[in-house]
């Protein structure tokens, strides 16, 4: 009896756990010499929960084009001490603290562009996920004209 107990508790973690599983999967890509371009389609939207930069005197920065429009959206963060500290005060301190690593959500329809940077070496994460709020959204209703009885004269004698 226990046995068969444990194996619905198992197949019962199964279960739940497979949407986890299916929701979509985190992707990493180093940046150094050519750009990295994502479409996000419409009910979909890109989460980027980790841009760094290492090296380089210019900061990278993620651009978002919609409608033709474009804007950045995220900066790198420096992780290398010695060119952060170098940007930010004339000479380096050991009592500087790191930068904060940003995160930032894009939603689509929209195309998100992190162009390299030179002497620079980019690293981001980012996850592209279904909007399934999209799903329960109130669509437009069109009315549909219903027929409503005309009275006529009827015929008395």
């Amino acid at each position: 009896m226990k046995t068969l107990g444990a194996r619905v508790f198992v197949a019962f973690a199964l279960v739940m756990t497979s949407p986890l599983v299916l929701a979509g999967e985190f992707h990493s890509v180093i940046i150094t010499d050519s750009p990295l371009t994502l479409t996000v389609n419409d009910d979909h939207f890109l989460r980027i929960w980790n841009f760094t930069q290492e090296g380089g005197t210019e900061r990278g920065v993620v651009t978002v084009t919609i409608n033709g429009q474009s804007a950045n959206v995220l900066t790198a963060s420096m992780i290398d001490a010695g060119t952060a500290t170098a940007i930010i005060l004339p000479t380096p301190s050991p009592s500087v603290p790191p930068e904060i690593i940003n995160r930032v959500v894009v939603a689509g329809p929209a195309q998100v562009t992190v162009a390299p940077v030179a002497g620079a070496t980019l690293f981001i994460t980012y996850r592209k996920e279904v909007d399934e709020a999209a799903g329960s959204r109130s669509s437009t209703v069109t009315p549909t004209p219903t027929v409503t009885p005309t009275p006529t004269p009827t015929a008395t004698p």
